[in-house]
């Protein structure tokens, strides 16, 4: 995955049982002595030895799962590059919850912080949210097992359950002198890939897509439905971070803004035919602009739906070059629970650009990091409806570069003591989590946090604070709305001040002059074929 903190994600065209695989090698013809699976009997055979001499012969026990499933089978797909992967049955369980964007247990983002484990935010309107629990509570036990020594996943995995069950929480409060303890019953918590939807300003809708699960595409036509997409002006379109998921969502997302027929992807394989996805009916939204927000962990079928909206001239790109993952894995499934993610093929924006970046001559770790923004295949030159020059090879490169200010020596203290967080938890933890609808922060709880900071042995100076205090006031009010409001309250409030979407405001004209430039061109092309029509 692009970026440490998020989970693994996937492009994911189809699930394809293992014994279909079977039996089409088994349905080959035979060939001679040195067939490759003939070099394939002798390798396994090779690897089986190697497996019983370590198994019989190793200083310590070996135990299966971790020398093949963490060490013979990761080694070898290792080889292959970087995004095939395979899955443990706990891996594998976790894949599958966030294609289908829903599990079953509190609903409760968790953290592991100086060797607590911390609630970083409950999810509104899940058990947890309604049972009270806040952000900064410890997590001290789980139906009366002591979290110390236990991870976060080890927590979540506690957490989690069959829906209906009760599970008790042992939390403790800063400003509470005793635990507080919660009976919870469990329910199907929804992972919502379209979490935000709403206008930033009159007539500008704001839409986030946060990755692509079963559920993804319908998500999207009913998150624009309800803002009246009919009376849009323009659309922000937040790819930002999105790390992809299956195919055939990034595929419905792109047709709701293209014209029936349009070309959305395609893809080819040495074991897979070519295929083409385009889009089914004129999508609801194939008239008004867009600006699709993009960065450097845009990636997958991302970069599907930033790629045909550029390719097509639908969509003005803003931000910075996209990851370039143009592999698309199929998933086989396996015995005892496991999966293997393997990549079956590559896959063509519509201009025909391969935006996979070359990791032939880096390691890995380079690859993921992804710093080089600039890389690009100067061979490979395509056009976009309108005739603009874009490339392969480097991912999708916006139409407009944007990179977020950087932070000062001051942000970085507050951020890297987690002294926002730490404050919030503070002044709620003896306190109704309530604040009046429309709050802000006063000059006194400004003032209050300043305390804190000295409190905490933050360095920063007298002119450090006034000079950041603006910076302060929107900051604490984004971390203060997670308690008092909700989560998706708090990032609402994220979004209207980030200055990355107020930019996607500004730019809307030039997303305005593509979409009026691809209609003089159709115009232009549908005249020209019927003057050449009645010459003939």
């Amino acid at each position: 995955m692009p970026k440490s903190r998020r989970r693994s994600y996937f492009l994911i065209p189809s699930f394809i049982v293992l014994c279909s695989l079977v039996a089409g090698v088994m349905g080959g013809k035979r060939v001679a002595a040195a067939s490759p699976a003939d070099d394939a009997d002798q390798s396994i055979k090779a690897f089986t030895k190697v497996y019983s001499v370590v198994e019989q012969n190793f200083a310590d026990e070996v135990k299966p799962e971790k020398g093949v499933y963490k060490g013979a089978i990761p080694g070898m797909l290792r080889t292959l590059d970087p995004h095939s992967n395979f899955f443990d049955p706990r891996d594998y369980q976790s894949l599958r919850e966030d294609q289908r964007g829903r599990y079953y247990g509190v609903g409760m983002q968790v953290q592991n912080r100086n060797g607590k484990t911390i609630v970083t935010a409950p999810f509104a309107g899940s058990p947890a949210y309604r049972a009270g629990l806040r952000p900064g509570d410890v997590i001290l036990e789980v139906n009366d097992k002591k979290t110390d020594n236990l991870n976060t996943t080890e927590v979540a995995d506690l957490l989690k359950g069959p829906r209906g069950t009760k599970v008790q929480v042992k939390i403790g409060r800063e400003g509470l002198d005793q635990p507080i303890v919660y009976n919870i019953i469990r329910d199907e918590i929804p992972r919502f890939s379209v979490p935000d939807a709403f206008y930033v300003k009159p007539g500008i809708g704001y839409v986030k897509v946060s990755q692509f699960n079963e559920n993804t595409g319908k998500e999207l036509d009913e998150k624009l439905k309800k803002l009246n997409e009919k009376e849009m002006k323009g659309l922000v379109l937040d790819l930002r971070e999105n790390p992809g998921g299956l195919l055939n969502e990034g595929v419905d997302v792109a047709s709701h803004f293209l014209k029936k027929n349009d070309l959305v992807v395609s893809h080819h394989g040495r074991s897979s035919p070519n295929k083409n996805y385009t889009a089914r009916t004129d999508g609801a939204g194939k008239d008004y602009p867009i600006v699709v927000l993009v960065n450097r962990y845009t990636a997958s079928a991302a970069e599907i739906v930033s790629g045909a909206l550029q390719d097509h001239d639908r969509g003005w790109i803003l931000g910075e070059t996209t990851f370039g993952k143009g592999l698309v894995q199929t998933v086989f499934p396996l015995n005892d629970n496991t999966g293997l993610a393997l990549t079956t093929a590559h896959y063509y924006t519509p201009s025909g650009r391969l935006i996979q970046r070359d990791y032939s001559n880096i390691s890995f770790l380079d690859y993921y990091t992804h710093s080089n923004l600039e890389q690009k295949n100067m061979a490979d030159v395509k056009m976009t409806d309108s005739g603009r020059t874009v490339y392969g090879g480097g991912g999708i490169t916006p139409d407009e570069k944007f990179e977020l200010p950087k932070l000062n020596a001051f942000q970085i203290e507050v951020i890297r003591k987690y002294a926002l967080f730490n404050f919030s938890a503070k002044y709620f933890g003896n306190r109704d989590a309530k604040l009046p609808k429309g709050w802000e922060p006063t000059d006194e709880i400004v003032n209050e946090f300043r305390l804190f900071l000295e409190s905490q042995k933050a360095t920063f100076t007298a002119a450090d604070f006034t000079a950041n205090r603006d910076w302060v006031k929107k900051e604490l009010k984004r971390e203060m709305y997670i308690t008092a409001f909700s989560q998706d309250e708090s990032q609402r409030v994220a979004i209207e001040q980030d200055p990355e979407v107020l930019k996607a405001i500004d730019s809307m004209p030039k997303a305005r002059a593509l979409v009026e430039n691809a209609k003089k061109l159709l115009v232009q092309r549908m005249t020209g074929q019927d003057s050449r029509a009645a010459v003939r």
